[in-house]
């Protein structure tokens, strides 16, 4: 039988096992749990590594830019980015373009921080795509793309 039809919940047919968003919920959250432990390691979460990986991409940035760069909700995210700056991992300031918007700069604590999670994260990342060809990993974000795509017709 499809697999498309065993994976939708809405048929007779339906199995778990076949359902994408069970199979990716599974992987994120057995992938957090590795990188987590990792994380802790360095005295990071993850919300900490994923602002500092965002950051270290390209900073300064708007906590808002950041929520939903993390898919975080931003009055989480605000949260977050306060309790960062109290460790001293984050500097923030006023937008010179827009006093409404508080941008968020790595300090050279959170520049070390993040260097760690680097090393710490990376050893993960090519355990978890070993086996898969240059081809198959660029197939593997052109399809998770699409599938994302997809959900803004639904919304």
């Amino acid at each position: 039988m499809d697999n498309r039809q065993l994976g939708n919940p809405g048929t007779a047919a339906f199995q778990v096992e076949r359902y994408p968003f069970y199979l990716l919920n599974r992987m994120v959250s057995r992938y957090n749990g590795v990188i987590g432990a990792r994380l802790r390691t360095i005295d990071l979460d993850i919300p900490s590594w994923r602002v500092l990986m965002i950051l270290g991409e390209r900073a300064p940035r708007g906590v808002r830019d950041i929520a939903d760069a993390a898919v975080i909700p931003l009055s989480t995210m605000t949260r977050i980015i306060q309790r960062m700056t109290s460790a001293g991992l984050v500097a923030v300031s006023d937008s010179a373009d827009d006093a409404r918007v508080t941008e968020v700069s790595l300090s050279p604590e959170g520049e070390r921080r993040l260097a760690a999670a680097r090393e710490a994260s990376a050893p993960v990342y090519e355990q978890v795509i070993r086996g898969l060809s240059e081809r198959d990993f660029d197939q593997l974000l052109d399809l998770l793309g699409r599938v994302h795509a997809n959900l803004d017709d639904v919304a």
